[in-house]
């Protein structure tokens, strides 16, 4: 789960990081008491929506020349007029694609005098089975570009579940940034309450871009990302409570209602799987034969008639889906089950698109038996290179 900045930036002040101060709003007509509410005189209007680039994104019914989702201030009247620019209008930026995100809310924020902009992030090491801080002095900037082009610029550290943050640790960090004087001082406090908040509030991503020294050697969180273990969200719901459902795809959040693993893709072929790894290959198998998934979907090794039911009614409402690949392996899941499913959803919501099924495993006879027996549109595959060819001739 994801939540906006200026979320985030709450949740890490109230662990004690320091961050400037700004209001939310929703309507234009919020911005001008919103402005004056702070120090001033330079503000910064944020478009928040869950995705990056904001700042060189553009907005599309503003045109080319339009500035972008981050827009700087020198008066409360220039702050106004930005947020009724921005409110209500399509972001596109490099990480929402061509189809953008509406802008609905912004954070008006005090502006701050930048002496040096950082990079820093917290995430799972996999490779090492530890929290690690990954930091960079090249701030504010593209960081898989800079990973690519220059690696040595930025440098990991692990952090001993144990012990968390230690002296060391944070004295690593602020030699990895260069920090002296005041700035090191407070990278000593800060390292070590980013980390307490990564790891209390069970989040999967915490990412500062920037991290600034401001003039007079302070730092300051001046963007902050976060996002969460959903598997752990039933220990937080102060953080649940702060889910913006408008961010989410629309079957996206339906499937999480059934404890579906479904994530929307680009592509024009559905697909309904049990196991992610059967559900990958799938999907490059698709790929392989010249066309696109729509999805990733994966019901689970144990799905109910009920759950098979949901999967295929939110793989059939995208409208990009020209057809659908159910491919299952019957272990713990029940072929007559995922049959049943099927059978029961397509009667539901009829069947306007090719429909191919695979099924081996696990009570397959069954499973062939109620799909055949159905007197639907379903063709049969005998395996999953069979089933992949079907189903990309059958939309041309």
């Amino acid at each position: 789960m994801n939540i906006h900045e200026y979320q985030a930036k709450q949740v890490l002040k109230s662990y004690g990081a320091p961050v400037a101060e700004g209001v939310a709003i929703t309507e234009a007509s919020q911005a001008e008491a919103a402005a004056r509410q702070l120090p001033g005189p330079l503000y910064v209007v944020k478009s928040q929506i869950h995705a990056g680039g904001r700042g060189k994104g553009k907005f599309r019914e503003l045109g080319p020349d339009a500035k972008g989702g981050v827009r700087l201030a020198k008066s409360v009247e220039e702050a106004v007029s930005h947020a009724k620019e921005m409110l209500g209008n399509t972001l596109v930026t490099a990480q929402t694609g061509e189809a953008g995100k509406q802008v609905n809310r912004l954070y008006i924020e005090d502006g701050a005098d930048i002496d040096r902009e950082l990079y820093l992030s917290l995430l799972v090491d996999r490779s090492v089975g530890k929290v690690a801080f990954v930091v960079s002095t090249e701030g504010g900037m593209d960081i898989e570009a800079v990973a690519h082009d220059t690696p040595e610029k930025i440098h990991t550290i692990a952090i001993d579940p144990e012990t968390g943050v230690t002296q060391a640790d944070a004295e690593k960090i602020c030699q990895a940034y260069g920090l002296s004087g005041t700035a090191r001082e407070d990278g000593l406090k800060l390292f070590p309450i980013l980390y307490k908040a990564f790891s209390e509030k069970d989040m999967s991503l915490l990412e500062v871009n920037p991290l600034i020294v401001m003039t007079d050697g302070h730092l300051r969180v001046l963007d902050a990302k976060c996002s969460f273990d959903g598997n752990a969200l039933f220990r937080h719901d102060d953080m649940k409570a702060l889910r913006d459902e408008t961010e989410e795809d629309a079957k996206e959040i339906e499937a999480s209602k059934w404890d579906l693993a479904y994530v929307a893709l680009d592509g024009n072929i559905g697909c309904m799987v049990n196991g992610a790894g059967l559900a990958m290959a799938t999907m490059d198998i698709i790929k392989l034969y010249g066309k696109e998934p729509a999805n990733f979907c994966d019901v689970g090794g144990g799905a109910s008639k009920e759950k098979v039911a949901a999967a295929f009614k939110i793989i059939t409402a995208d409208p990009k889906v020209q057809g659908i690949l159910v491919n299952i392996f019957g272990g713990i899941m029940k072929c007559d089950v995922i049959a049943e499913g099927v059978v029961a959803a397509v009667k539901e919501v009829g069947l306007k698109v090719p429909l191919v099924v695979r099924l081996e495993g696990t009570n397959v006879d069954a499973g062939k038996r109620i799909l055949n027996e159905s007197g639907l549109a379903i063709t049969a595959a005998d395996d999953l290179d069979d089933a992949a060819k079907k189903i990309v001739a059958a939309i041309g």
